[in-house]
C-alpha cells in the first residue's frame, strides 16, 4: 500500500540546525542592544538609523516559523524542471487555470518541506489556448526548457497531440482533467497517465442513474469545442446503448442564442436532457433556456460545470436547481477535506475546491514519488515507477477509492468509486448528492 503524505502541514527538515539558532540569538540580541543605545545617546545618525534597526529586529522576532524553516532548511542544488501546458486563454480555461493554481500551490509546498531528493522543484508554464494543432510546439517548448516530466492542464483534444512529443522524447506526463481513454490508449500512450475515471465509466453511471429513474428518452445538447467533438465519440454511441436518443443539437461555443436548438429538442419530447460541453458561459446560456423552456424536466451534466463556481451566479435564478452533474468530490474523503482546508489557508478568504483541485495536486504528488523511488530523472525510469504505483489513495473520489498504475493501465481510478452524481441544490450551488443510483466501490 502506498503512504500519502500530501496533506501534511508545510514543514521544513527535521535536521538539527542549533548552531544556526545560536547565530540568529545573537544577531537578535545585538540589535536590540543598538537600538538601547540609539535611543538613550539620540544622535542625528542613530536616530535616523532607529527605524531601519526596529523593522529588522521585528523580522528578525516574528518572521513566519515555517518561512524560517524554510529558509534555512529549503532545498538546495540544481532545481528539477517540471513542465505545464496549462490553458490559460482559450474554452478550456475554466479547468486549465484552477488546476493549475492547485499544481503551482503543490510545488510551492514541495519546496517548503525540502524538495525532491534535496532539490527545489521548478514550474515553466506555457499555454496552448485550446487549440490543439498548438500543443505540439507548446510541448516541446517545455521540453527545450529542461522538463523532466509534464502537466497537461488542458483538454482531451490537445493532450492526444502531445502524446507523439512525449513518447519520442520518453519524459511521463499527467493529464489530470482529461477523461477521454484516448489520452492513455495506443499508439503513443506509453508515457501518458490519467487519474480520473473516463468517460465511459461516466456512461456506466449515467446509464445506471437513467434506468432507475425510469428515463426511456434523451435529448442532447453540445457544444462543438474540439475536447467534446473527441469525447462524443465515446459518450453518445454508449448512450445510445442504453437508452433512445432522441436528438442531438449543437451550437458554437461563441453563440449568443441557443432558442432554436431547445426548440427542437423540446418538440422530440424527451424524458431528460445530457448537456455535453467544457461548461463556462455556453453552458449557462444552454440551462438558462432548458430551465425556461422545459422547467421540471430532468437534467444531467458533464462534469465541467459542476467544477465552475465561477459561472453559478451568472446563471438565471434557480436555472441549475436539480441540474445532476458527474462530480468527484465526495463527502467523506479525508484527504480531500485535508486539501481543503491546506488550499483555504494559502488563498485565504472563501475557497470553493473544485475536481480540477484534488487531480491537479495528485499528479505533483504522484510525479514527486515517482522521482523518489526512480532516485533518477531518467524519463523511461521514472514511467517505470509510476507503472509500480498501487493503492495511493487521492483527494478525490469516495475514501475508499485507491489509484493503481500498471504497464498498459495508465488510467488510475481502480473502480467507478472516483465518481459520483452531484445535484445543484437551491441557489443555483451544489446541494449533495443525488437521490437515487450512485457508483460504489467494489
Amino acid at each position: 500500500m502506498l503512504r500519502n503524505a500530501s496533506h501534511r502541514p508545510p514543514a521544513g527538515r527535521a535536521t538539527s540546525q542549533a548552531a544556526r539558532r545560536a547565530v540568529r540569538r545573537a544577531a537578535r540580541k545585538a540589535i536590540r542592544r543598538d537600538v538601547r543605545r540609539a535611543v538613550r545617546r539620540r544622535g542625528p545618525r542613530r536616530i535616523a538609523c532607529l527605524a531601519a534597526l526596529l523593522s529588522l529586529a521585528a523580522a528578525c522576532d516574528s518572521a513566519d516559523p515555517a518561512a524560517r524553516r524554510a529558509e534555512v532548511a529549503g532545498p538546495a542544488g540544481e532545481p528539477i524542471v517540471i513542465g505545464m501546458d496549462e490553458d490559460s486563454s482559450g474554452p478550456g480555461a475554466s479547468y486549465g487555470v484552477p488546476a493549475g493554481r492547485t499544481v503551482r500551490d503543490a510545488v510551492r509546498d514541495i519546496n517548503r518541506r525540502g524538495g525532491v531528493l534535496g532539490r527545489p522543484l521548478k514550474l515553466v508554464v506555457e499555454n496552448d489556448a485550446s487549440d490543439p494543432t498548438k500543443t505540439p510546439s507548446v510541448v516541446r517548448k517545455l521540453l527545450g526548457e529542461g522538463a523532466k516530466a509534464v502537466i497537461l492542464s488542458t483538454g482531451g483534444g490537445s493532450v492526444l497531440q502531445a502524446k507523439p512529443v512525449l513518447q519520442g522524447a520518453r519524459v511521463p506526463a499527467f493529464a489530470p482533467v482529461a477523461i477521454s481513454e484516448g489520452a492513455v490508449t495506443p499508439p503513443n500512450a506509453d508515457y501518458v497517465f490519467m487519474l480520473g475515471n473516463p468517460i465511459s465509466d461516466f456512461t456506466k453511471v449515467y446509464c445506471a442513474a437513467m434506468k432507475q429513474a425510469g428515463y426511456r428518452r434523451l435529448g442532447v445538447m453540445t457544444d462543438l469545442s474540439p475536447t467534446i467533438v473527441a469525447l462524443n465519440r465515446i459518450l453518445l454511441p454508449k448512450l445510445r446503448a442504453c437508452v433512445d436518443v432522441v436528438g442531438v443539437e449543437q451550437a458554437e461555443l461563441g453563440s449568443s442564442d441557443v432558442t432554436p436548438q431547445v426548440a427542437r429538442l423540446k418538440r422530440h419530447d424527451p424524458d431528460a436532457v445530457f448537456v455535453s460541453s467544457v461548461g463556462g458561459i455556453y453552458e449557462i446560456l444552454i440551462q438558462n433556456k432548458l430551465a425556461e423552456q422545459m422547467p421540471g424536466l430532468a437534467r444531467y451534466s458533464l462534469a465541467s460545470i459542476g467544477n465552475q463556481p465561477g459561472f453559478w451566479k451568472v446563471a438565471n435564478p434557480r436555472a441549475l436547481d436539480g441540474l445532476a452533474f458527474m462530480g468527484a468530490l465526495v463527502p467523506g474523503n479525508p484527504r480531500a477535506e485535508a486539501l481543503r482546508g491546506f488550499l483555504t489557508r494559502e488563498r485565504g478568504g472563501r475557497f470553493e475546491m473544485t475536481a480540477y483541485d484534488a487531480q491537479a495536486w495528485d499528479s505533483v504528488q504522484l510525479i514527486k514519488t515517482a522521482i523518489e523511488r526512480a532516485r533518477s530523472l531518467d524519463g523511461n525510469r521514472l514511467k517505470q515507477e509510476l507503472e509500480k504505483l498501487r493503492g495511493y489513495r487521492p483527494a478525490f473520489g469516495q475514501s475508499r477509492l485507491t489509484l493503481s498504475f500498471a504497464p498498459g493501465k495508465h488510467i488510475g481510478a481502480d473502480g467507478l468509486c472516483g465518481l459520483a452524481l452531484v445535484e445543484f441544490g437551491r441557489g443555483n450551488r451544489p446541494g449533495g448528492m443525488q437521490h437515487g443510483y450512485q457508483p460504489q466501490c467494489g
